[in-house]
C-alpha cells in the first residue's frame, strides 16, 4: 500500500489568518507559504505573492496554528481492530485538528517487543492519515511483573512508556523501568492510580457514590501514585509524565516537584477539564473513565493548572469502545470515551470563557506535547515540517454520529452545541482534512 504522508506535495498558500504560534511568540495576522513540504515563508498579508502557490487557503477570520499533538490515543491496532484501527483512529484525529497522535501499549498483542513496535509504525506509513508515534509498554503484557523490551522498542520508535490503563504497582520495578527510560532518552508515562485503593471503585468516591449505590475510587488513590512517581524521579531523576492528572492534591505534588526543579510533567484530558461527577447521576455509561470524573471543586483546580502551565499537555485519551463494552451496567463497562473530534471545541470553550489564555491553550496542545516526546513539531518555523491547523473559532455546531470519523461512538457529548470547528488540516504539506470535502 501506498505511503499516505508521502508522495509529491502542493505548494499552498494560507492567506490572512490569524497565526498563533507559541513557539515562536507570534499572534497575528500573516500569510503562510508551503512549498515542498515545509513552511517556506511567513510574511505581512499579501507580502507573498499567490503566484508562487498552486492553491490558495483564505483564512481571513480563522486561527491559523501549527498541527496539534495528542500524546494520549488508544488506536487499538493490532488486535482489537472491531474498536478502532490505524486508519480510522487517524482519520478521526486529523477531522480534529490533531497532526500527530502517540498511541498507548495496550493493544493485542502488547506493544511490549520491538516486533510489535515495528507493525505499528509499518501498518502506520501504509494507512495513517497523521503521524504516529508508538509509546511501549512498561512490563510486558502489563502485567507489572518484568519489563519490556525496552531498548528494542526504542530502536523502533516508541517514544515514551507507559503501561496506561493497568499501573505499575511495584515500585522497585518502577524504579528500573525510570533506570532504562532515562538511558534511552524517553519518558515514562505513568498512569497513577493505586490499584489496590481503587479496587472495585467506578467512579469518584464521595456522597454522590453513595447516594448513587456505586462503589467509589477516592482522590487519594491518584494522589498516592502520583506522590510515589514524584519520589522515583528525585531518586532516579528520569522525566516522569502524569497522565490524566485529575485531583487538587495530585496537582498540589506536581508543583512542589516543579518548584524543586524535578522533571515531572502532567497532562489534562478535556472531559477532566469539563465534566464533573454529577454526570454519573444518569448512569450512563459514556460518563464512566479512569481516573473517574472529579469534583468542581478538582476541575477548578484542573482549569487553573492549564491556565498557569503548571499542567504542560491537554491530552485527548481517545479510548474507543464498541457497543458490546459499553452497554452494560455501569459497574460492568469499560472506562474511557473517544476524544479526538471534540477536544478542540470542549477545551476551546475555556478560552472563549476567559479561564485559559489564547496562548496558553495552543501551547498545550503543539510546544507542550512536541517538547515531551522530543518532536521537531509544534511549530510554524521557517523550513521546519508543514504541519498545519486551521480553525473557524467562532463557528457554532451540533455534534451527531454522522460527523464521527472513529470505528467507535462512544462519546457523552453528541447532541452537544460545541464552538470552533476545525477546517482544515495540513500534515506535510498535504491536506489531509477539509471540512468543504471530508
Amino acid at each position: 500500500m501506498p505511503n499516505r504522508l508521502s508522495g509529491p506535495t502542493e505548494s499552498i498558500l494560507i492567506r490572512g489568518g490569524r497565526v498563533i504560534d507559541p513557539s515562536q511568540n507570534l499572534d497575528s495576522e500573516q500569510d503562510i507559504l508551503i512549498e515542498d513540504g515545509k513552511i517556506a515563508a511567513i510574511d505581512k498579508p499579501g507580502a507573498i505573492p499567490a503566484s508562487r502557490a498552486s492553491k490558495v487557503i483564505e483564512a481571513k477570520g480563522m486561527w491559523v496554528l501549527p498541527g496539534l499533538l495528542d500524546i494520549h490515543v488508544h488506536l487499538r491496532e493490532p488486535g482489537l481492530e472491531y474498536k478502532e484501527t490505524i486508519e480510522t483512529g487517524t482519520r478521526a484525529a486529523v477531522a480534529g485538528g490533531f497532526t500527530s497522535v502517540a498511541c498507548m501499549a495496550n493493544t493485542q498483542p502488547v506493544n511490549d517487543t520491538p516486533y510489535v513496535t515495528a507493525f505499528i509504525r509499518e501498518r502506520a506509513k501504509s494507512s495513517a492519515h497523521c503521524r504516529v508515534f508508538p509509546i511501549g509498554a512498561v512490563t510486558k503484557g502489563l502485567k507489572g511483573e518484568e519489563l519490556a523490551e525496552i531498548g528494542g522498542m526504542v530502536s523502533e520508535g516508541v517514544k515514551a512508556l507507559s503501561d496506561d490503563g493497568m499501573p505499575v504497582m511495584n515500585s522497585y520495578l518502577m524504579r528500573k523501568a525510570m533506570d532504562y527510560s532515562k538511558a534511552f532518552g524517553v519518558p515514562i508515562i505513568s498512569h497513577a492510580e493505586d490499584w489496590n485503593l481503587v479496587g472495585q471503585g467506578v467512579m469518584n468516591e464521595g456522597p454522590l457514590s453513595n447516594s448513587l449505590g456505586l462503589r467509589g475510587n477516592p482522590a487519594a488513590a491518584e494522589e498516592i501514585m502520583v506522590a510515589r512517581e514524584i519520589a522515583l524521579c528525585r531518586l532516579t531523576k528520569a522525566p516522569v509524565h502524569i497522565a490524566h492528572i485529575s485531583t487538587e492534591i495530585a496537582l498540589e505534588h506536581v508543583r512542589r516537584a516543579k518548584d524543586a526543579g524535578l522533571p515531572v510533567t502532567a497532562e489534562a484530558s478535556p472531559h477532566h477539564l469539563t465534566l464533573t461527577e454529577e454526570c454519573v447521576g444518569t448512569y450512563d455509561t459514556n460518563f464512566k473513565m479512569a481516573p473517574p470524573l472529579r469534583n468542581e471543586k478538582d476541575v477548578e483546580a484542573l482549569q487553573k493548572a492549564v491556565a498557569e502551565g503548571l499542567v504542560d499537555v491537554i491530552a485527548t485519551d481517545h479510548a474507543p469502545h464498541g457497543l458490546i463494552d459499553k452497554a452494560l451496567e455501569f459497574d460492568q463497562a469499560a472506562n474511557g470515551i473517544i476524544g479526538l473530534q471534540t477536544a478542540v471545541p470542549l477545551t476551546l470553550k475555556l478560552v472563549h470563557d476567559g479561564v485559559i489564555s489564547l496562548k496558553r491553550w495552543v501551547h498545550a496542545l503543539t510546544v507542550g506535547p512536541s517538547k515531551l516526546l522530543n518532536l521537531p513539531y509544534g511549530t510554524l518555523q521557517v523550513g521546519k515540517a508543514a504541519d498545519v491547523t486551521v480553525l473557524s473559532p467562532k463557528e457554532i455546531w451540533t455534534l451527531d454520529s454522522s460527523h464521527l470519523f472513529s470505528k467507535s461512538h462512544n462519546t457523552p457529548f453528541l447532541g452537544w452545541k460545541l464552538q470552533g470547528r476545525i477546517d482544515k488540516t495540513i500534515v506535510g504539506g498535504k491536506i489531509a482534512y477539509d471540512s468543504d470535502t471530508k
